[in-house]
């Protein structure tokens, strides 16, 4: 859905930047998968540099996610399809913070973990990609549950 207003190319790139935010901590649930099938690591070749920089960095995840959100999502001046895009994968991140949490807490082993950790990852990848290929394209991802609360926080 395009109901904002056409969109530039400038905009559609900056609004592809943020879903890497999601997937860098995503990424930490495909050890599994990726083990497995070692193909997969291409999906992780532009998300490389960025991972190191964070890992550098103490709190860079945090830095970055009150930058996107006080600097672009509560900023009017930006197109409102940019703030859709940064606040939608500052939700994702949360729930993928909250996957982390929950996991571990709760002792998992073998199987289960094995089983929860690559249907966590494949859901990162595909909401990200997802959003990504939707902000190629210039319409917005609707993405259930998240479009919501995302079209509430975004005005």
């Amino acid at each position: 859905m395009n109901w904002r207003g056409t969109t530039t190319v400038r905009d559609r790139i900056f609004a592809c930047l943020p879903y890497m935010l999601p997937l860098m901590y995503g990424v930490q649930f495909g050890r599994f998968l990726l083990t497995q099938f070692p193909i997969l690591q291409i999906i992780l070749i532009p998300v490389a540099p960025l991972m190191a920089i964070f890992q550098s960095i103490p709190f860079a995840g945090l830095i970055v996610f009150f930058l996107l959100y006080l600097l672009v999502v509560r900023n009017e001046n930006i197109p409102h399809f940019i703030r859709f895009n940064a606040m939608q994968s500052i939700l994702l991140n949360i729930i993928i913070l909250g996957c982390s949490l929950i996991l571990g807490i709760i002792p998992l082993q073998g199987f289960i973990q094995e089983t929860l950790f690559n249907m966590i990852f494949l859901g990162v990848l595909a909401s990200v990609s997802y959003g990504i290929v939707q902000s190629i394209r210039g319409q917005y991802a609707e993405i259930p549950t998240i479009s919501d609360a995302v079209y509430m926080q975004v005005r």
